[in-house]
C-alpha cells in the first residue's frame, strides 16, 4: 500500500539531495497511498533525525517544508502513506521516532502483533503519541539500538534492525535511519515489497523502481526475509539471522522517469487509457520466433510439464479476476481443458483441489498484491507450477513463480487499472494460444489465424479511441446525475460488464452492479424504473447469432421498464440501433477478441463521469494502487 522511498549518499557533504530525492520518489510513488506524507533526514552532527510529516497529499508536506526548509543531509527516507493503523493524521504520519529521537523509521505492512508489543514497551515505561503500529516498531528499535551501544559500546543499526523484524510477525518493509550513523539507510522486509536502486556514489531503496528511476536504472532485488544496509558506495544483503547473501539479483529497469509522468495529459488515468493500443502491442512483442510460432523464453516450465496439465486456476483480485475470467472463455475454446476463475483472498481457505498437473496462474499489475501472493504460496506448497503474469519487474510474485509473462505495458500510475487489464487479456490469451500449440489442441494455420487478429487490436482499439470520445462525454454529461447503473453482459461481455461497473464505483463513487445478463429475469430486474441507466455489452451477430438475440431480448425486456440503455456494440448493429438510447461503437472483430475493445469506451466512461463530479481520477478516496496487505 505505503510508498517508501530511501537514500544514501556521500557522508562527508551534506546537502540537498536526501529531500530531493525522497521528494520526487513519493511523487511517482503516490498512487500507493496519499492519506499523509512525512520524510526524515540525517547528517554528521545532528543530536536527533530531522523529521517532518504533514496529513493530506504530499503538497501538504512539500508546502510545509518551503515555509520552514529541513536542513541539508547525507540520507533520507520518505514515505507516504495509506492509513492501516490510526486515521490519517500529522500524528499517525509517517516516519515515527525512537524515545529519544535518534532513530527513525518508516514501515508498509501491519505489524500483527504491535498490540502485544506496545504493552510491553508501556510497562517498562515507553509513551506512545500515535495510534499506529508503526511507531511500535519505531520505539522498538530505538530499544534494541541502546542495548547494542551498551553492549557493544557503539550503535549497529543494521543489526538492530535484523533483531526487530525476528521479533515482528505480520507484513512489513521497514526502513530505518539513525543519526549517529548518517553514512547509512537499513531496510528490512517481509511479506512486503522492497528493491535496491545502484547508483554512482549513491545508492536507493524504495517500495518499487519507481521511486529512484529518475536517478538510475539499476536495481538489485530483496527476496523474503532479508535486510539491507545502503551507504554511498556499498550494498550490503543479509538474512534476518546476519549471514551474508552472495551476489544478489540485479535487472535494468525497462522504463524511464517520463513513462511515470503525465506527458501533457489532464490526467494519469487519461494518459493510460490512451496507452491502450500500445500495451497489447507491447505485449505481443518478442513472443514469436521467425515462422510466426509463439515462443515464451521467459517462461520457465518445460514443454513436457506444459502437456501434462489437465486443468488452469487462475487466482487473482478486483481487474486482474475479471481479465482472468476474459480468459476463461478463450483458453477453454482454444485448449479443452478446464479453467477455473478463484479470487485469490478465497482460494486457500476453501481447500482447494490442486495436483502437479495443475497450472495456477497469478494475475497481479504489480506483483505485490499480497491475497495473490499467499495464493500463489499455497499452490506451489501443494505441488502445482504457479505462472505469474505481472507488470513489474522484480516483484514478489514473478520472483516467487515458476514461471512469469511480463506485459509490459509500462508504469501504471492511476490507482484505477486501464491498460494493465487489456494487456493482461493479451498475456494470458498468449498462454492460451501456446499451450494449444504445445498440445496439439488447434492446427498451427487456426493458431496463426486468432494471432492475426489478436495482432490488429491495437489498430481497432485506436479506432475507438480516436472516433468516441464525443459520443462518450455527451452520455457522461446525461448521467452524471444518475444514482445507480446496471451493467449487463454474456459470455466475454459478462466481465466486461463486471469491469466496466467497478470502474464507475471506483472513481465516480457511483452505486453500481454487473451482471450475466442471463441474470436479469432472476432477480436485478426489480431494481429497474424509469430512468434507470442500463449498459448492456453487446456481442456481434456474426458467428454466435444465439448470443446476441438474448442480448437484445434483454435489453428490449429493460426498455420496456422504461430504462435508459447505453449499448457497446458492432458498428451498423440494426437491433441495437433500434432499442438503445446511446452506442458505444466498435468496430467489428472477433467475439473473443471484443472485450479488448469494448472495456475501452467504459473506461472513458467513468473517467468523464468522475471529472464531471470534480474527483480526482487519480487518486480516488480510500483506495491504493499495490495492495500489499490481506
Amino acid at each position: 500500500m505505503c510508498g517508501i522511498v530511501g537514500y544514501a549518499g556521500n557522508v562527508e557533504t551534506a546537502c540537498g539531495k536526501p529531500l530531493e530525492v525522497c521528494l520526487q520518489g513519493l511523487e511517482r510513488l503516490e498512487y500507493r497511498g496519499y492519506d499523509s506524507a512525512g520524510v526524515a533526514l540525517t547528517a554528521s552532527g545532528m543530536d536527533k533525525v530531522t523529521v517532518r510529516k504533514k496529513a493530506g497529499r504530499l503538497k501538504n508536506l512539500v508546502e510545509d517544508i518551503e515555509c520552514k526548509p529541513m536542513p541539508l543531509a547525507t540520507v533520507g527516507i520518505g514515505h507516504t502513506r495509506w492509513a492501516t493503523n490510526g486515521e490519517p493524521s500529522d500524528v499517525n504520519a509517517h516516519p515515527h521516532t525512537s524515545m529519544d529521537g535518534k532513530v527513525a523509521i518508516i514501515h508498509n505492512g501491519i505489524i500483527e502483533n504491535a498490540s502485544q508489543l506496545r504493552l510491553d514497551l508501556q510497562a517498562e515505561g515507553y509513551r506512545f503519541a500515535s495510534a499506529t503500529d508503526t511507531e511500535v516498531a519505531a520505539k522498538l528499535l530505538g530499544k534494541i539500538v541502546d542495548k547494542i551501544i551498551a553492549e557493544e559500546g557503539k550503535p549497529n543499526l543494521f543489526k538492530a534492525v535484523r533483531r526487530m523484524a525476528r521479533m515482528l510477525e505480520g507484513a512489513f518493509t521497514i526502513l530505518a535511519t539513525d543519526c549517529r550513523q548518517p553514512d547509512i539507510v537499513v531496510g528490512a522486509r517481509h511479506d512486503s515489497p522492497l528493491v535496491v536502486g545502484l547508483g554512482d556514489g549513491e545508492n536507493f531503496l524504495g517500495s518499487d523502481v519507481a521511486a529512484f528511476v529518475a536517478y538510475t536504472k539499476r536495481a538489485m532485488e530483496v527476496d523474503q526475509d532479508q535486510a539491507v544496509c545502503v551507504s554511498a558506495d556499498k550494498v550490503i544483503v543479509t538474512d534476518f539471522d546476519g549471514n551474508v547473501i552472495e551476489n544478489p539479483k540485479t535487472y535494468t529497469v525497462d522504463w524511464d522517469a517520463s513513462a511515470a509522468e503525465k506527458g501533457g495529459w489532464d490526467s494519469f488515468m487519461d494518459k493510460e487509457i490512451h496507452d491502450d493500443p500500445a500495451a497489447v502491442q507491447r505485449t505481443l512483442l518478442g513472443r514469436f520466433d521467425p515462422n510466426g510460432d509463439i515462443t515464451l523464453d521467459e517462461v520457465r516450465i518445460d514443454q513436457h510439464d506444459f502437456k501434462a496439465i489437465d486443468k488452469i486456476i487462475v487466482v487473482a483480485c478486483g481487474t486482474a479476476s475479471y481479465a482472468g475470467q476474459v480468459a476463461k472463455y478463450a483458453i477453454e475454446h482454444w485448449v479443452r481443458i478446464p479453467v477455473e476463475i478463484e479470487l485469490a483472498h478465497e482460494f486457500r481457505y476453501r481447500d482447494p483441489i490442486l495436483t502437479p498437473r495443475t497450472l495456477v496462474v497469478a494475475i497481479s499489475q504489480s506483483g505485490e498484491t499480497m491475497d495473490t501472493l499467499m495464493a500463489l504460496r499455497h499452490a506451489r506448497e501443494q505441488g502445482s507450477k504457479v505462472l505469474a503474469i505481472c507488470n513489474t519487474q522484480g516483484a514478489s510474485i514473478p520472483r516467487e513463480s515458476d514461471a512469469v509473462l511480463y506485459t509490459h505495458a509500462g508504469p501504471e500510475v492511476a490507482v484505477a487499472s486501464t491498460k494493465a487489464f487489456v494487456a493482461q487479456i493479451t498475456a494470458a490469451y498468449l498462454l492460451g494460444l501456446y499451450l494449444a500449440q504445445v498440445k496439439g489442441a488447434m492446427f498451427r494455420d487456426e493458431i496463426h489465424q486468432v494471432l492475426d487478429s489478436l495482432k490488429d487490436m491495437p489498430r481497432k482499439i485506436q479506432w475507438v479511441l480516436d472516433t468516441r470520445p464525443k459520443t462518450i462525454q455527451a452520455a457522461a454529461e446525461r448521467m452524471v446525475n444518475a444514482n445507480s447503473f446496471l451493467f449487463l453482459g454474456r459470455h466475454v461481455g459478462y466481465p466486461v460488464a463486471l469491469e466496466g461497473a467497478l470502474k464507475l464505483k471506483e472513481i465516480a463513487y457511483t452505486f453500481t452492479e454487473g451482471f450475466a445478463a442471463g441474470e436479469l429475469k432472476h432477480g436485478p430486474i426489480a431494481l429497474v424504473d424509469e430512468g434507470e441507466p442500463v449498459v448492456f455489452i453487446v456481442p456481434p451477430e456474426r458467428g454466435r447469432n444465439v448470443l446476441h438475440a438474448k442480448v437484445i431480448s434483454g435489453i428490449e425486456e429493460v426498455k420496456a421498464r422504461g430504462a435508459y440503455i447505453i449499448a457497446v456494440a458492432e458498428q451498423g448493429d440494426p437491433d441495437v440501433e433500434r432499442y438503445a438510447d446511446v452506442v458505444f461503437w466498435r468496430p467489428a472483430c472477433p467475439t473473443l477478441m471484443s472485450p479488448l475493445v469494448d472495456v475501452v469506451p467504459l473506461q472513458l466512461f467513468a473517467m468523464d463521469m468522475a471529472k464531471l463530479k470534480g474527483y480526482d481520477v487519480d487518486k480516488p478516496r480510500n483506495l491504493a494502487k499495490s495492495v500489499t496487505v490481506e
